[in-house]
Order: C-alpha cells, then sequence, then structure tokens
C-alpha cells in the first residue's frame, strides 16, 4: 500500500512517499481502506519527536491520526462491523497510521460515518471531535448556566467545541480574528474577542471552565478568568501526573511530567481553580455520541481545504504553516 512516512523524527523534509505490506487485521481488528484522513497539529509534534519520550513509537511510522473510509475485511471476534460499512475513527494512539491507503483499527475505537457527511468531512471531524467531547463533557461536565470560554474558536478543535458547548447550553466565550468573528458566532459563540486587538483577561471573568488550546500565555491568563472553583482544561499545556498515570508510564516519567506542570498547578491553587491536561484517547462509543449528533444537525464539520493523496506534503506544509482560514485540512484519497 502507498503510505507517507518518517524514517526518523525532523522537519517537514522527513515526510515521504513509501511503499509498506498490507496490514492484516487482528481478531479484533477491522481493516478500513482509507478515503480520506485529516491534517492536525499533532502530526506535527509526533514527526518532531515532541512525543518521543512519552510515546515510544517503532520506525518507520506513517503518520496521520483520523480517517474516513469503507471496511475490506473484518477480524474474526468483530461483531459490530461487516464488509462495506462506511465508518471513521481516530484509531489508538499506539496505531495510528493514516496517511496511508489501508489501516487496520480494533473495533472499539471504531464508529459508523455520520450519514449526511461526506468522506473528507467525516475524516476531519474524529480527533478534534473526540477532544471536545472529552474536554467539555467528560472532564468539565459542561451544563447550562455556566460561562465557557474556548480559544482559538476557528480552529480545528475550537469549530467543534463552539458547536458541542451550544449544544449543552452554557454560555459560550471565544477567541478568534475578526475575520472570523462572523463564523463563531453561527457556531455558537455567544462573545467574540478578537485577539489581534482585545485582551481576553481584561474582558472576561467569572467562568467556569477553559479549554485551552493555545498553552503558553494564554494559558497563563486563562487562570484568571476563572471564578473560584473553575477549570482549565489544557491540550497545549505541560502534561501532569494524571496523564502518564493513563499512559501507564514508569514513575520517573511520572514524577517529570509531573514537574513540568508544576508551576501551573501551583498558579492555579493560588486562584482557587485547578488545572488538566487532555491528551485525547480513541473512543469509538464516544465517537457513536458524536455521530448522532451530526446526523441531527447539531454540529457540523469545519473544511478549509482538501488536497490529494499525493499531495500529503503540502497539506501538511499548508496546516502547519497556519495557511487554513478556519477548520480543518483534509486529505483525499480519491
Amino acid at each position: 500500500m502507498k503510505t507517507y512516512l518518517i524514517e526518523k523524527y525532523g522537519d517537514q523534509s522527513a515526510v515521504h512517499a513509501a511503499e509498506l505490506p498490507d496490514p492484516q487485521p487482528g481478531p479484533e481488528d477491522v481493516l478500513v481502506e482509507i478515503h480520506a484522513a485529516s491534517v492536525n497539529p499533532l502530526d506535527f509534534k509526533i514527526r518532531d519527536g515532541a512525543f518521543k519520550r512519552i510515546l515510544p513509537y517503532r520506525l518507520p511510522l506513517v503518520l496521520g491520526n483520523d480517517l474516513a473510509g469503507v471496511v475490506v475485511r473484518v477480524g474474526s471476534s468483530v461483531t459490530r462491523f461487516a464488509v462495506g460499512d462506511e465508518v471513521y475513527a481516530r484509531p489508538d494512539k499506539d496505531r495510528i497510521g493514516t496517511f496511508a491507503e489501508l489501516i487496520a483499527v480494533h473495533q472499539d475505537d471504531l464508529a459508523p460515518k455520520p450519514a449526511v457527511l461526506t468522506m473528507a468531512q467525516a475524516a476531519s471531524l474524529p480527533l478534534v471531535a473526540l477532544t471536545s467531547w472529552q474536554a467539555l463533557v467528560e472532564k468539565a461536565q459542561v451544563r447550562a448556566g455556566q460561562k465557557v470560554l474556548i480559544h482559538a474558536g476557528s480552529g480545528g478543535v475550537g469549530t467543534i467545541a463552539l458547536q458541542l458547548a451550544r449544544h449543552l447550553g452554557p454560555h459560550v466565550a471565544t477567541t478568534a480574528s475578526a475575520a472570523n468573528a462572523g463564523l463563531v458566532k453561527e457556531l455558537g459563540a455567544d462573545v467574540v474577542i478578537d485577539y489581534r486587538a482585545q485582551d481576553f483577561e481584561q474582558l472576561l471573568d467569572g467562568y467556569d471552565v477553559v479549554l485551552d488550546t493555545l498553552g503558553g500565555e494564554t494559558l497563563e491568563k486563562s487562570l484568571r478568568v476563572l471564578k473560584p472553583g473553575g477549570k482549565v482544561i489544557s491540550i497545549a499545556g505541560p502534561p501532569d501526573a494524571d496523564f502518564a498515570r493513563e499512559l501507564g508510564a514508569n514513575p520517573l516519567l511520572r514524577q517529570a511530567m509531573n514537574a513540568l506542570s508544576f508551576r501551573t498547578r501551583r498558579r492555579a491553587k493560588r486562584h482557587g481553580v485547578t488545572y488538566s491536561f487532555l491528551f485525547m484517547k480513541a473512543d469509538g462509543g464516544q465517537l457513536r455520541e458524536l455521530t448522532r449528533l451530526v446526523d441531527a444537525g447539531q454540529i457540523h464539520p469545519v473544511v478549509d481545504r482538501v488536497f490529494p493523496f499525493d499531495r500529503t506534503r503540502d497539506a501538511m506544509e499548508y496546516a502547519e504553516k497556519g495557511r487554513a482560514k478556519a477548520g480543518k485540512v483534509v486529505i483525499a484519497m480519491e
């Protein structure tokens, strides 16, 4: 099969096309012919080696973290899927590799593709939709009557998190450029802060939850817009001990991750709030819940541009350099 992979960690020049043997599905695996995949910031971090200490991938490594496609074979113990089913998924972190023609995915990580979406639209969703669900529903338990701030509302995660938050019912604020203010309002934002001209810390106060997608100074300021007891959930800040436990990391690595987030957690405690790091996990059951919301018209994907498979490197460069105006960059196999 054709793939795009890395044989060593590095910059974009490390990514190249290569032929590999077709994957062989295990008893509980589903072999999927990939019709579309999408590009995520996680792809660049994995390519660069940013996670090599906590996610020790074996090289060569096929990149890509979400997909939509058609089932072409099922393992002997698979009960939920049949050949010909249209599906989408974010494979488990240990089994990534969607920049390829085929992939074997455990049936627990797979879900039926939303019927109302094209393959390209569906491929844009799994990673960002699961991130939004696990942050707002699982971790924060967001509900009506609360106030939620979602950073970078026109980004891949932001466009879906805004729509999910609107469904859950809180008052929602977001940061975005003035050019995207109309879009993020349509997606569910009640308040839009122009991050180029305004300081959200000076304008917002008393929030219950912040979903931080940017880290750095944005994370530090986010601690100060929360009310006592509030939560910052970050996908860009330093990892913490809870994340290390989820990974099953050894005690030394747990201690190292705890040290990385110590300063942020200490500042959060001073403000009477909490900080937690989120590394999204594969979950076919949650994807099924999201499929229902998509098919009911509660959530729709935002796709900036679709590249053909033979331009996967261009798609990655386009996304990494921030050229997308809003939403996701997708790679189509056909």
